[in-house]
């Protein structure tokens, strides 16, 4: 899954695409042609800390660019990364194929009816908090029973709504400290007991930076490092900046498990 952000502050600057239609198509073109299955467009910058912007301005973001990318690739599939049900909704009519959720249905009360109403995958994400508020509820009693609880409560919340095709990410680097990211993906086997994908997001962020004390833009191999062991804890999906690296690594795991 390529990360293709129309936000002028995501935290990797590597990511950010201009509104310009040329570009969008560039970008998109680009991960298409280094093996990317899924394109994962977001217009609301999901950082710690990211500036709160509104549902209107985040549609004027996101759904053109969608119109535009499926237009030109009819083939590939699109996830819009947004927490909120009217952007969803928006971009689901503009093409997109799948609702990537930060908050699993937890910061709009009306995203579950939604993706029920709309019938298109969903991908729930454990976070607490908001993306402006996150980094202080990184408190546990214990934080890996507490992360398959919360899943296993919104699986039973989704199967009442008739919400079957789900993928789950424990999201990295939403509501953890750098320390507990590693425990997560350390025990990443753990969610396989829930029985649906997971995908797996670690590109670039501050749990390879920080402890390698260089900057984002530094962070490739360490990445490349973190996807490899995610593979062999049983991701399914891996949610990069980087297509090209992520699918030679994607195959040379296969090559080693075929």
């Amino acid at each position: 899954m390529g990360i293709l952000n129309l936000t002028p502050d995501s935290f990797y600057e590597g990511s950010r695409v201009s509104q310009e239609g040329k570009l969008i198509l560039e970008t998109a073109e680009k991960m298409i042609s280094e093996g990317a299955d899924f394109l994962d467009i977001g217009g609301y910058s999901t950082r710690p800390g990211a500036v709160d912007i509104p549902a209107e301005e985040e549609i004027l973001r996101v759904a053109p660019a969608i119109e535009l990318i499926k237009k030109e690739f009819p083939e590939i599939l699109i996830s819009i990364d947004t927490f909120r049900s009217e952007v969803a909704k928006a971009a689901i009519g503009s093409g997109a194929d799948v609702i990537n959720d930060i908050s699993a249905g937890d910061l709009d009360p009306e995203m579950l009816n939604t993706v029920s109403k709309l019938k298109v995958p969903y991908i729930a994400m454990h976070m607490k908090g908001t993306p402006q508020t996150m980094q202080n509820y990184s408190g546990y009693s214990d934080m890996l029973p507490e992360i398959l609880k919360y899943f296993a409560e919104k699986l039973d919340q989704f199967r009442k709504l008739g919400i079957k095709d789900v993928i789950l990410d424990p999201g990295f680097g939403f509501a953890k400290t750098k320390e507990q990211n590693f425990d997560l993906l350390r025990d990443l086997k753990c969610f396989k007991v829930m029985g649906f994908p997971l995908l797996i997001g670690v590109s670039r962020k501050s749990m390879i930076y920080k402890t390698l004390q260089i900057s984002p833009s530094e962070a490739l191999n360490g990445t490349t490092a973190l996807n490899m062991f995610a593979l062999l804890q049983g991701a399914n999906i891996l949610r990069v900046h980087d297509v090209k690296e992520a699918k030679e690594t994607v195959t040379l795991f296969e090559q080693l498990y075929p």
